[in-house]
C-alpha cells in the first residue's frame, strides 16, 4: 500500500509536466505507467525524432524533452511505478480513491489525475521470435548504448523503425533496417538519411525465423523473388506499431466519448475527485497538441489541490516568485 496526494496516471509529458505541478503546490506525487520507462509514445515511438511543438523550443530530441521534464519534476521526489498498469479504481472507506495496480499495489490518493495519451498501448508482436523477447528480440530502444558493437536487425517501415536505424547506426557494428514492402510509411528523407549513414536496407523481405543459443545470433529472410537467408543479429528490434486502448480505464465508470474521457472546464472527470489532461480528454474544442496537454494538467493540478482543501487560492503562483 502506498499514500499519496495525487496519483497520476501515464509517465508521458503531460504525467510528468504534471509531477512537477503537484509538487509545486506542496502535493506528493505517484507517477503510474504501464511501460518500463517514463516518456510514454515518445519514448517508445520516436525518441530520436526532433520534437518542435513545445513553446519557447526550436526544437529538441524527444528522449532530451523527456529528461528535461524529469529532471524538472525531481525537484519534487515524485514516486514513478514502472511496468505496472493502473487496473481497478476503488473507494477507501472515506469514499478518497484507490487505484490497484496490476501487480497488486494499491495506491491511496486523494486524487487522481488521468495523463494516458491514447491510452494502453502495446506493441504488435513479431511472430517469427517471440520466444526471444528478453534474449536480444526488443519492442523498444530506451538506451541506444546498449546495442554498442552489435550486429542490429530493425524490423518496420514506419518513423520509429527509420528513428531507431539512424540512432544506432554510429554505434553498433552494423544495422540492417528490413521492410515487408519496397516503399516506407516513414519520411522519404530519413529513409536517405539512413542509408547515408550506412544502414543497409532490404526491401520486399519478411524475418521469418531468429535462431542462437543463449540469445539471438541470427536472423532468417525472406525475400520476395530471392528465397532465404541468414544475417548476423545480435539484436533483434521489432518496429511493427502498436495496438492502442483504453485498457481497464474503459471499466472505471468514465463518461467517455469513444476512446476519449469528457471533462469540464476544470479538467474534472464525472467520477469524483478523477481529473485527466492531454490527449486522453475530450472536451469542446479540444486541440491535441503536447502544450495543450501541459496547460490542461497545470489546470488539473490547481483544480485538484483546491478541491482537496478549500483554503487554498486556485492560482499558484509563478516559480520566479520563490527564485
Amino acid at each position: 500500500m502506498i499514500q499519496t496526494d495525487i496519483v497520476i496516471i501515464g509517465a508521458g509529458p503531460t504525467g510528468l509536466y504534471g509531477a512537477y505541478c503537484a509538487g509545486f503546490r506542496g502535493l506528493r506525487s505517484v507517477v503510474v505507467d504501464a511501460l518500463p520507462q517514463v516518456g510514454g509514445q515518445i519514448s517508445a515511438l520516436y525518441p530520436e525524432k526532433e520534437v518542435r511543438d513545445v513553446a519557447g523550443i526550436p526544437g529538441i530530441l524527444g528522449r532530451s524533452l523527456v529528461d528535461a521534464l524529469t529532471a524538472q519534476a525531481a525537484a519534487y521526489d515524485p514516486v514513478y511505478l514502472l511496468g505496472r498498469q493502473a487496473v481497478e479504481l476503488r473507494r477507501d472507506e472515506n469514499e478518497r480513491p484507490v487505484v490497484v495496480l496490476s501487480d497488486g499495489t494499491a495506491v491511496h490518493a486523494q486524487a487522481v489525475i488521468l495523463t494516458s495519451g491514447i491510452g494502453t498501448f502495446t506493441p504488435r508482436p513479431l511472430p517469427a521470435g517471440e520466444e526471444w523477447l528478453g534474449r536480444g528480440l526488443t519492442y523498444f530502444v530506451p538506451d541506444p548504448s546498449e546495442h554498442a558493437g552489435h550486429d542490429v536487425v530493425v524490423v518496420g517501415g514506419g518513423d520509429s523503425a527509420v528513428d531507431w536505424s539512424l540512432a544506432l547506426a554510429p554505434l553498433a557494428r552494423s544495422v540492417t533496417l528490413v521492410h515487408r514492402r519496397a516503399a516506407f510509411r516513414a519520411h522519404a528523407a530519413g529513409v536517405e538519411a539512413a542509408r547515408v549513414a550506412g544502414v543497409r536496407i532490404v526491401v520486399d523481405s519478411q524475418v521469418v525465423s531468429l535462431s542462437g543459443g543463449e540469445r539471438v545470433e541470427k536472423a532468417h529472410l525472406r525475400t520476395r523473388g530471392e528465397g532465404d537467408r541468414a544475417l548476423p543479429a545480435d539484436s533483434v528490434i521489432a518496429a511493427l506499431g502498436f495496438i492502442s486502448d483504453l485498457g481497464p480505464l474503459a471499466g472505471w465508470g468514465l463518461e467517455l466519448r469513444g476512446r476519449s474521457v469528457l471533462v469540464d472546464q476544470r479538467m474534472r472527470t464525472n467520477l469524483p475527485r478523477v481529473y485527466a489532461a492531454g490527449d486522453l480528454t475530450e472536451h469542446a474544442g479540444k486541440v491535441r497538441l503536447m502544450s495543450v496537454g501541459f496547460g490542461e494538467v497545470a489546470t488539473a493540478v490547481n483544480n485538484a489541490a483546491v478541491e482537496l482543501d478549500p483554503e487554498l487560492a486556485l492560482f499558484p503562483g509563478h516559480s520566479t516568485d520563490a527564485a
